[in-house]
């Protein structure tokens, strides 16, 4: 590798970051390659942050349930509920429980008590309702949308009643079994009654499209955003449980490319709406395939929400990628010197931004060996897909956040 370091390494600001852009997108992606440390939601804080005083950003997006998103939304609107109540049931996957994810919220919640209404702060989920352990039943999207077209819409025109829904949808339970992810025998996805509703959510999305210059006259655009938020949902989640009942050896990579086309779905619509900056994990916002092994499936590969949305935005759509020198509480040491992270690792800088451009330069023509992580939580930055990054932040050692 070569050694010169000289305008490789930038200060992790705002400025810095639309420096290596040709424009401000649409969608700027700040990934991270490991969940759960504060040290980097408190970067990301600090990054959105300077993104709506100095570039105009208004909404931010995390790797959490869309619906769940919505009570956050309100919170930092209108101030509906408490924070405590805000974390417990506004986030997905143990998210609310992070002093980083708190303390957005509550940042945003002062900024918008000091704006007006042009100026207010929104929060987004990007994720479906889907854990790794299983998915929501589709009851509160359907209903939710049902409710909003019978409200506004000749009762001739809706393809069934609400008593019909609740009737295909049976208990709640039957959808998030959890034991479904690893027996699709057990799932409802390719049931009679799954089927029909996959046929009746068809029919309601049609509706709301067919239906728009009347809706969005007695409505509000904000109404039948959440509306087309709630036809996404019901329609990506029935997709979701008929690929669970799949006994195929492809199941697990409809799943997971099915995840992302919802994640994408969402960023696009909030895209619509103006810029936006989404964190979530590395792997959900690249450019290249993605990639992993699970039980028994040695490699899993998948277009990822980010690789979908750059699709279709072009150069609206940036992606930073997150990488890290050093977790020791959880045994990730120093990084060997021959790795990307090793040759980061040895700059000055406890945290920065890097040109890819400059740094592939200073790499020389031999790509690092990816580097092998010693705890499964962690995924190190491959070095092969650095000319479809636009920027990597660096933080050289990542300390346990403190406990509550």
């Amino acid at each position: 590798m070569g050694t010169d370091t000289k305008h490789i390494a930038h200060p992790v600001d705002a400025a810095t970051v639309m420096k290596l852009l040709p424009s401000r997108p649409r969608v700027l992606a700040l990934g991270e390659p490991t969940h759960g440390e504060d040290a980097l939601l408190h970067l990301r804080n600090e990054v959105f942050r300077q993104l709506v005083e100095q570039e105009g950003y208004r909404t931010i997006a995390l790797e959490s349930d869309c619906l769940r998103g919505l009570v956050v939304d309100a919170y930092v609107i209108t101030g509906t509920g408490t924070l405590d109540e805000v974390m417990e049931h506004g986030f997905s996957h143990g998210w609310g429980a992070s002093e980083g994810n708190r303390a957005l919220v509550r940042w945003m919640r002062e900024y918008n008590e000091e704006h007006p209404a042009s100026e207010q702060l929104r929060f987004a989920g990007m994720d479906g309702p889907l854990e790794i352990t299983g998915a929501a039943s589709p009851r509160q999207s359907l209903t939710a949308l049902h409710d909003y077209l019978s409200a506004h819409v000749d009762p001739d025109l809706l393809p069934c009643t609400a008593d019909t829904l609740d009737r295909l949808l049976g208990a709640d339970e039957r959808w998030t079994d959890e034991a479904v992810m690893t027996d699709p025998s057990r799932s409802v996805g390719r049931s009679a009654e799954a089927t029909e509703l996959r046929l009746l959510a068809d029919d309601l999305v049609a509706l709301l499209d067919t239906q728009t210059p009347h809706l969005l006259t007695a409505t509000s655009r904000e109404d039948w955003d959440r509306a087309r938020l709630y036809g996404r949902t019901a329609t990506g989640l029935l997709r979701y449980h008929f690929w669970m009942a799949d006994p195929s050896p492809a199941r697990m990579t409809r799943l997971l490319a099915t995840r992302d086309a919802m994640m994408s779905g969402n960023l696009l619509a909030l895209a619509a709406r103006g810029p936006v900056l989404v964190h979530a994990q590395n792997s959900h916002l690249q450019r290249d395939k993605s990639s992993m092994s699970m039980w028994d499936h040695p490699r899993l590969e998948w277009w990822s929400a980010g690789a979908l949305v750059s699709a279709h935005l072009g150069d609206q759509y940036a992606f930073l990628a997150t990488a890290l020198g050093t977790i020791r509480h959880q045994g990730v040491d120093t990084p060997a010197p021959d790795t990307l992270e090793g040759f980061l690792y040895a700059l000055t800088e406890d945290r920065c931004v890097i040109d890819p451009a400059r740094l592939s330069a200073a790499l020389g023509d031999q790509c690092p060996p990816l580097r092998v992580s010693p705890w499964f939580g962690y995924a190190p930055f491959d070095p092969a897909q650095l000319p479809r990054t636009d920027g990597i932040v660096f933080l050289a050692d990542v300390t346990r956040s403190p406990q509550p």
